[in-house]
């Protein structure tokens, strides 16, 4: 691998990423956050729905076995417009100050795929239990000391690996250490710098599911994420001005715990937190009384948003296929975010006949997953979207939104045709429309306050 030394002194790299609210504005974005919703350039609402990609990115050479084609699949066969793209620390800041510009080279090159598939991207640097000291992923070796990992005793089910007190010393010591979190900030600079005219990229997570370590859950996000989300930020931002800030709740909102977050000194923020069913991730299925938790729960998700100022985009849900209700599952996921005319990302593009994969073994999708994620959804809103619904008995979908008239372009729904065979009919109330492959697009807005318009599938 190529590996270049830090170019910038360390010194001179804490006083571009630290700064203070009064820093001058960053550079208007292409892409916004207005009224609650991501904007693409054109004023459109923009539902940024897709899956993760990938798992595979964790371990090295952290790189999947996803090729252009596969990306293009994304689009043509499950209907999706987005993707989460992992990115990991410590490849990319494999030792102390030297970094693999090699590694960089083919994270550009799958961004590249991903445009030429007409994907939009969001980077997440991702981690898992801190880092790959304690055989997950995430920070360098080299970040903590060697004797916390030689103490570590793994547990069984991943998640219980945070209870112990050498990875909760390791995620104190990064929140106490302004050099780690520099470090932290240079390697994003470097993604930032490597990415930023890249038009497929919306936006950046900075740290996927932090973790409080051994500090009180309700000190975590005021006194260190809060801030550290704000020092990123900016970082990131002196380089790529455009891009929007997906920033994540602590992990403790996973556990049900309200987000303490509060509105952020700077705009472009989306909201990412993430969904999922606790039972069902201890591997106990997945019940239909969960269902309407999992849908409150969401809706108290978009509250947290408009408390932020932010848009909402939950940037992980998903189950183990071969789990009991995993139907079910999926569908409360589709209908909890139709409620609040969210969009998300499935956990994750990636193979394997068991677990959370999309493809099978072999690499062809999984038909339980086509069921259930290969849905009607709208993609472009010339207004405000308020919700929608697909009914799996009837397959009939419904969409309401709020029309601006001031936006000079069409609201476009994906419509798979897996879901519609036969074709489908569509009722509005004086809309006109048009109809090519997969794409819906209302060339005219209905009538009414709210505008609804509802597909209808042939016999």
């Amino acid at each position: 691998m190529r590996l270049a030394l830090l170019a910038l002194p360390f010194a001179l790299l804490a006083a571009g990423c630290g700064g203070s609210s009064d820093d001058a504005a960053p550079a208007k974005p292409a892409w916004s956050v207005t009224g609650g919703f991501v904007r693409a350039p054109d004023g459109r609402a923009a539902l940024l729905r897709g899956a993760n990609l990938a798992d595979a990115h964790k371990d090295r050479p952290y790189l999947g076995f996803h090729e252009p084609k596969d990306y293009q699949a994304l689009v043509d066969v499950w209907g999706m417009n987005t993707i989460r793209f992992l990115v990991i620390w410590a490849a990319i800041e494999p030792e102390k100050g030297k970094y693999d510009e090699g590694y960089l080279d083919r994270v550009a090159e799958r961004v590249g795929w991903a445009r030429d598939a007409g994907l939009h991207v969001v980077i997440d640097m991702h981690q898992d239990v801190y880092g790959e000291g304690f055989g997950s992923d995430g920070a360098p070796r080299w970040t903590c000391d060697e004797a916390r990992y030689e103490a570590f005793e793994p547990r069984e089910q991943w998640f219980f690996n945070y209870l112990d007190e050498n990875v909760q010393a390791c995620i104190d010591d990064f929140y106490a250490s302004a050099e780690l979190q520099d470090h932290y900030a240079e390697a994003w600079r470097r993604v930032a710098a490597r990415l930023k005219d890249d038009p497929a990229v919306v936006g950046f997570d900075v740290m996927n599911e932090p973790h409080w370590g051994s500090a009180t859950i309700g000190d975590f996000e005021a006194q260190r994420l809060q801030p550290f989300y704000e020092k990123i930020v900016r970082a990131v931002r002196r380089v790529a001005p455009g891009w929007l800030a997906f920033l994540e709740p602590s992990a403790s909102r996973n556990l049900g715990f309200a987000t303490g977050l509060q509105p952020f000194p700077f705009e472009g923020v989306v909201y990412s937190p993430h969904s999922y069913n606790s039972a069902a991730e201890q591997g106990n299925g997945f019940s239909s009384s969960a269902r309407t938790a999992l849908l409150n729960n969401v809706a108290h998700l978009a509250d947290e948003a408009r408390e932020l100022g932010a848009a909402l985009w939950i940037g992980e849900y998903g189950g183990t296929t071969g789990s009991d209700g995993i139907t079910e599952y999926m569908n409360a996921n589709y209908d909890a975010a139709g409620a609040v005319a969210a969009a998300n990302a499935y956990w994750s593009y990636d193979r394997g006949d068991g677990g959370y994969g999309m493809l099978q073994a072999d690499g062809t999708p999984k038909p339980v997953l086509l069921d259930v994620l290969v849905r009607p959804v709208p993609e472009y809103v010339a207004g405000d979207p308020i919700s929608f619904e697909y009914d799996v008995t009837t397959r009939r979908f419904t969409f309401s939104w709020r029309p601006d008239a001031r936006i000079d372009a069409p609201t476009v729904l994906t419509v798979p045709a897996r879901v519609y065979p036969n074709g489908y009919d569509v009722d509005c109330d004086g809309c006109e429309t048009e109809a090519d492959g997969a794409k819906l697009t209302v060339t005219t807005a209905p009538r009414g306050e709210p505008a609804v318009i509802t597909l209808r599938a042939r016999p």
